[in-house]
């Protein structure tokens, strides 16, 4: 029967851009080579079921999802135009030895022809890469340095993140939960002692007081204006001990000492924290910070 089929005018570049590393392997995929052979894919893949014992897995083989992924984001860089859309089964992959054959099991002249161009096209490619492998070979190096140092810098920010505070913080009204947080953070901070200064304390000072770590005293000094008895002291002190309560008139604002060594400014009682609008600012002038835990003293 005559062979009525049009010889296809391919450019031996648009070929090459048609072959594809996989599991160590330059391969061609099915619709690629159905194109350039001028027959369907499912022809194609028709002829190839007819004659498997020709087809062992060194000359073809299916992709898998991942490796289809990989196929779809190298064509999205390309313009090799590859038919993807539609299909229902993964694509298949001919390796070198693979094509050879095909041309054999297809029986035409085009595809005697074709697969004449690629074998050609593999050759020049290996070529290529022998030639350039020095080349590739160090570009691997610089990617591999490259990640390292990239490591490297995600490790220096995370390390600046997690260690660099911040000095002012403000808390809006609704915000209960993040300024409970905080100031048990700032609590828990605490190794030796704790001093309060609050005018207005009750047993929501002490619910966030009792996160203190165990062994570290407090101390709570202020006016008495808020509802704090001695009997929630004694209660405290039982489960929890360290707490002493003096009265002293002669502080407006709210202060929270830390160990001696920090002072923390705060906007409002404790108890009310996050119920309106508040900040909370670290005292970093050296004199100030001073004077006051010398005064509490």
């Amino acid at each position: 029967m005559a062979d009525n089929t049009v010889p296809v005018i391919v450019e031996d570049r648009e070929i090459q851009s048609m072959i594809y590393t996989f599991r160590g392997k330059q391969v061609m995929v099915d619709s690629n080579l159905a194109d350039l052979y001028q027959v369907t894919t499912k022809r194609l893949n028709e002829q190839v079921n007819r004659n498997k014992n020709r087809f062992p897995p060194q000359f073809m083989f299916q992709l898998t999802e991942d490796e289809y992924r990989d196929l779809r984001s190298q064509i999205a860089t390309s313009n090799d135009g590859i038919k993807h859309g539609g299909r229902r089964y993964m694509p298949y992959v001919f390796t070198e030895q693979g094509i050879a054959m095909l041309s054999s099991v297809l029986r035409s002249n085009i595809a005697v022809e074709v697969s004449i161009r690629i074998m050609d096209s593999f050759v020049e490619m290996r070529r290529f890469l022998v030639s350039n492998q020095e080349l590739f070979s160090r570009l691997d190096r610089v990617e591999l340095k490259q990640i390292e140092t990239d490591k490297k810098l995600e490790q220096v920010f995370n390390y600046i993140a997690t260690r660099t505070e911040v000095k002012q913080h403000i808390f809006f009204d609704g915000q209960i939960y993040d300024a409970f947080s905080f100031i048990v953070d700032l609590i828990k901070k605490a190794q030796n002692k704790l001093v309060l200064i609050d005018n207005y304390v009750d047993t929501n000072t002490l619910n966030l007081l009792c996160k203190k770590n165990n062994g570290v005293s407090v101390l709570i000094a202020g006016s008495g204006k808020g509802s704090l008895t001695s009997k929630d002291i004694s209660k405290f002190n039982a489960q929890y001990q360290g707490l002493l309560v003096k009265t002293r008139n002669d502080f407006h604002d709210r202060f929270l000492i830390i160990d001696d060594t920090e002072v923390y400014h705060i906007g409002a009682s404790i108890k009310d924290a996050g119920k309106k609008s508040f900040g909370i600012t670290k005292i970093e002038d050296q004199t100030l910070l001073d004077s006051i835990i010398n005064k509490v003293k």
